[in-house]
């Protein structure tokens, strides 16, 4: 049996983030996640997508994000249940919580902090008949490793933020980017609308709106997708092409969570976000993309700020009638579990003449 103070599901982003901010509090943590390796969907989707709402980062790679913030929480010696899916939960007498993995190994805590991101999930695929023939040669749904299209010609399909991020991304790799969208607006951020206009104005990509991917062409690779504009009903063309990315997002699903008595809306769980983003069953909280709430935006940074205050309630749980009294790691500097501690700077103190 694990046991710890805090039991993290899910080590994307915000879990391994929580288990710093925990570690101020001189709280432990364990995490389980289901993938072989910390980060969640930075490390297992699109390490190599670049970030830009990050504070004081105005670009930095999903997996690169990742390193930070283990480099971040090692001084507090998480552990980790990696390549196992949270099965089970019961609550104990104790008032403890026991969550067991798929593989039979068991966690107990006094909190449970459900960090899960999206939870299991599968891309989304265009209704395009023949496209299981073509992935995995030319088609791919998600970009693990940007290399591959360097001197390609990649067609490109969706209207999100990955799709516009990617192409911009990818104007600097490829030999040719082409963005397709079934509508002239995109769901975007405005700065990145923005500059997909001035790269197509640049002659950098080729826009095409609006319109959408019917059919695909090729032998054993893709060879060129088939193209129809809405304003044109009857006419249809094809594009060259090496690659072809549709970005239509992905399908979460919470799994085996789902079953756990929590109260869930539009496949989340509902927290209260008043207070500290516990669910329904009071220990077990929810932070991150895996939560809803009046106002919730998934954003990273958002599930940082859930985080924070999570810890600040699981504190008291864990330690109850114990007053904690916020202090500035600016001032008090950061104890490891390890022994080592990071001294905050000396104030200076300048004489004004």
């Amino acid at each position: 049996m694990i046991t710890t103070d805090i039991l993290i599901i899910g080590a994307g982003p915000t879990g391994l983030f929580t288990v710093f901010e925990a570690g101020l509090l001189k709280l432990k943590c364990h995490l389980i996640d289901a993938l072989p390796q910390p980060g969640g969907q930075c490390s297992e989707i699109y390490p190599k997508k670049p970030i830009y709402d990050i504070p004081a980062y105005p670009e930095i790679l999903a997996g690169d994000l990742t390193e930070k913030l283990l480099e971040q929480c090692k001084q507090f010696e998480p552990g980790f249940t990696l390549g196992e899916r949270a099965e089970t939960i019961e609550k104990q007498e104790d008032g403890t919580f026991v969550v067991t993995t798929n593989k039979g190994t068991q966690h107990q805590a006094p909190v449970v902090a459900i960090a899960g991101g999206l939870g299991s999930f599968e891309p989304r695929k265009p209704q395009i008949h023949n496209i299981v023939d073509f992935e995995d040669k030319g088609v791919e749904y998600i970009i693990k490793n940007p290399d591959i299209y360097k001197d390609k010609r990649v067609v490109i399909a969706g209207g999100g933020d990955s799709a516009l991020d990617w192409s911009i991304f990818l104007s600097d790799v490829a030999s040719e980017v082409t963005l397709i969208h079934r509508r002239n607006e995109f769901r975007g951020h405005l700065d990145s609308v923005d500059k997909v206009q001035e790269l197509k104005d640049e002659g950098r990509i080729n826009l095409i709106t609006p319109a959408e991917i019917i059919g695909l062409v090729g032998d054993e690779k893709l060879s060129a997708v088939v193209v129809k504009q809405a304003q044109h009903i009857e006419k249809e063309f094809e594009i060259e092409c090496d690659h072809f990315i549709p970005l239509f997002g992905l399908s979460p699903k919470l799994g085996p969570i789902a079953n756990w008595g929590l109260e869930i809306e539009k496949n989340a769980i509902k927290v209260n976000n008043a207070l500290d983003y516990q669910t329904n069953i009071p220990g077990i909280f929810a932070i991150g993309d895996v939560n809803t709430y009046p106002g919730k935006l998934k954003l990273i940074l958002c599930g940082f700020h859930e985080a924070t205050l999570m810890c600040q309630a699981a504190y008291q749980i864990i330690n109850p009638g114990k007053k904690y009294v916020l202090k500035y790691t600016t001032v008090s500097g950061i104890d490891g579990f390890d022994g080592t501690r990071k001294e905050a700077p000396k104030a200076v103190v300048k004489k004004i003449e």
